[in-house]
């Protein structure tokens, strides 16, 4: 890993394949309960595959990077898309980039392509991200809640995120059992996202149903493929990887014109 210092927090990160002056750059944004070290090797199978360079940095309060206050701030989603990851994308040098996110990290993709100045981002590949809040995905953050509690949820995360492991957990659960997050909604950016966007969605996905998906296909403002993995939940990169990196390796050949 290495650190980035953005707007005084330090972040870390790992680099995987060529540099930003080589390749188009894969942007992997974790999930709410992420961090960069539990993508575990799906970057690396994606750049194996496709030959893009990849970055993969854990979000304030994640991983190895630094703490944050809580509670959270109703906006974090959008102060990570619009505010943190331009930085860091400037930072580094990425001008050419493809945002890969899951679940939170699907929705920061979207708000950033949707509401900055996101011409240098290319496409979108999306896991199960969220558009606006379902009293079906807030059941499953409150069995969360029960788990992380009194049962080994704390033990399994902890694993990952070491001494962030409260600040990770609650970070995110809160926010989103936050009486005033019930009408957070993102759907305003769709229509000013023109690139093409791969929509990734487990069958069983316990956070969220197919309406994000729906939402996405009506309303973007650019080609929009998307897949229901069968047998799958919320993480289809962890419980389906060979189709996820097949479905990967197809959109960037066939809506992005990569030659893979």
């Amino acid at each position: 890993m290495q650190y980035l210092k953005v707007n005084g927090t330090q972040l870390e990160y790992r680099w995987i394949g060529p540099q930003p002056a080589e390749s188009p750059t894969l942007v992997f944004l974790h999930e709410g309960l992420g961090c960069a070290a539990m993508w575990r090797d799906f970057p690396e199978r994606v750049v194996e595959a496709t030959g893009l360079g990849a970055l993969v940095y854990s979000r304030a309060g994640y991983g190895n990077s630094d703490r944050i206050d809580l509670p959270r701030p109703i906006s974090f989603m959008h102060d990570e898309a619009l505010l943190t990851l331009p930085r860091v994308l400037d930072m580094l040098d990425i001008r050419d980039a493809i945002l890969l996110g899951h679940s939170d990290g699907g929705s920061i993709a979207l708000i950033h392509a949707g509401g900055a100045e996101a011409g240098r981002v290319r496409g979108l590949i999306l896991e199960a991200p969220h558009v606006f809040v379902e009293e079906f995905g807030l059941r499953s953050i409150r069995a969360a809640g029960e788990a992380y509690r009194n049962g080994d949820l704390k033990q399994k995360l902890e694993r990952y995120h070491g001494t962030n492991v409260d600040v990770a957990f609650w970070g995110w659960n809160e926010v989103w059992l936050n009486p005033q997050f019930a009408d957070w909604n993102i759907e305003k950016y769709l229509p000013r996202i023109k690139v093409p966007i791969l929509v990734i969605q487990g069958e069983d996905d316990q956070y969220g149903t197919w309406r994000h998906v729906e939402a996405i296909e009506d309303s973007a403002g650019g080609l929009v493929r998307s897949l229901l993995v069968r047998q799958c939940g919320h993480s289809p990169h962890r419980e389906q990887p060979e189709k996820t990196v097949a479905s990967v390796v197809s959109f960037l050949h066939d809506e992005l014109g990569f030659e893979l």
